[in-house]
């Protein structure tokens, strides 16, 4: 799913203004970056085009403004932040694509940097307004998307700006993720295991329902396992079950069968009175969870059989938490997950939100084979859409 998309290598950047989408949504706290992660993902491809005499114009949105300025969702901080990260002062314009923009882009010398000011403060980028791309294409040569977080998103300058310009290629995290991704659907190592989990089965059907023709065996954890739980007849008391998707998982459950893939489930739960950090909790059989009972996390049997699965394996995809990891009480599954995949000696991919924050508060994110920084592109991905942003960068080439 990468052929056919431009790289780095292929654009001419000296003396160019370029044009880089970047993901800089980022947590702020107190006026300050509270999350590094995705601006240190970004560096590579900024100080690439830095050492090749480009002037780098960075493009991000940051937070849900919704088309009007938020004071708090200025970039400024930002800036400041990939300025002491890079070890070069980067210029924050007060706009997006007004006046000051105009001004520090003119302003730029060859390897500077400037940030413009949140995306979303402008109603034409989610809109993918056409006066709004074509304002923003003006402020540059070339264009290159680094935002590999964002490229699910039909916007303005994720699609609407590579269309205006004549050379639009992906930046190095863009690279590695389609990279990475593609080789799971591709030519993964066998066997290949994929682990799902988090909330509502709802928002992971399509990837169950399109890995089922990928992996080898399919493990389910996280609260979405009790839809499953339930379609194969099992108790779950008062867990979350989407009723409406049980028919969609029986003959997902039946598909497995079909194609030989091991389903795996949990046999334990650690289940509590109420939806609460300080509920009174204990583990009971995961299809046996009394009336009044909701489980929240994995148990230990299920995280050692889960283990298992994954120690042997060539390739390993891990996608959502297996509880409310987030309290104490119920992060065990999750934890047992993360040190299960950070153990397994083959190609192993976290994909983005919770999964890659499970990893990276354990420290085990160099015992990873890739840590995806997008949670909803490396779903959609997964499900085997053409993501908006890789495909625009595809059209780019051919015309």
């Amino acid at each position: 799913m990468t052929e056919g998309v431009p790289g780095l290598a292929e654009l001419e950047a000296a003396g160019r203004r370029v044009l880089v989408r970047v993901d800089l949504n980022v947590p702020l706290d107190g006026g300050r970056v509270a999350d590094d992660l995705r601006i240190e993902e970004s560096l590579p491809t900024i100080r690439h085009l830095r050492d090749a005499g480009a002037r780098v114009i960075l493009m991000s949105h940051l937070g849900r403004p919704k088309g009007k300025v938020v004071e708090e969702l200025r970039l400024a901080p930002v800036a400041r932040r990939v300025g002491a990260l890079l070890g070069a002062p980067v210029a924050a314009a007060s706009d997006v694509v007004g006046e000051d923009a105009r001004r520090t882009v003119d302003a730029a010398a060859d390897g500077d940097v400037v940030l413009l000011e949140n995306l979303r403060f402008e109603p034409g980028e989610e809109a993918n307004d056409g006066g709004f791309a074509a304002a923003l294409a003006g402020l540059g040569d070339a264009y290159v998307d680094d935002a590999f977080g964002a490229a699910h998103r039909a916007h303005a300058s994720v699609v609407g700006v590579p269309a205006l310009l004549e050379e639009a290629v992906a930046g190095e995290l863009m690279a590695k993720e389609l990279e990475a991704l593609s080789r799971l659907l591709d030519d993964p190592p066998r066997p290949f295991t994929a682990i799902l989990g988090g909330a509502k089965v709802s928002d992971k059907l399509g990837v169950v329902g399109n890995l089922l023709s990928h992996v080898d065996r399919l493990l389910i954890g996280g609260a979405m396992c009790f839809t499953f739980l339930q379609a194969r007849g099992g108790r779950v008391g008062d867990s979350r079950v989407e009723e409406d998707q049980i028919d969609t998982v029986a003959r997902l459950i039946a598909e497995a069968e079909e194609r030989g893939v091991e389903l795996v489930l949990p046999a334990d739960i650690v289940a509590a009175e109420a939806f609460d950090a300080d509920a009174d909790h204990r583990r009971v059989a995961a299809d046996a969870i009394p009336d009044g009972w909701m489980g929240l996390d994995v148990g230990d049997e299920t995280v050692a059989r889960f283990a298992g699965a994954i120690a042997d394996a060539g390739a390993v995809l891990w996608n959502g938490p297996m509880g409310v990891f987030e309290w104490e009480a119920f992060a065990a599954g999750t934890e047992g997950v993360a040190r299960a995949v950070a153990a397994c000696g083959g190609f192993t991919v976290v994909g983005g939100g919770d999964s890659a924050a499970a990893v990276r508060k354990l420290g085990l994110s160099e015992q990873v084979s890739h840590v995806s920084t997008g949670g909803g592109a490396s779903l959609e991905f997964l499900e085997g859409v053409d993501l908006p942003g890789v495909a625009a960068l595809r059209r780019r080439r051919a015309d």
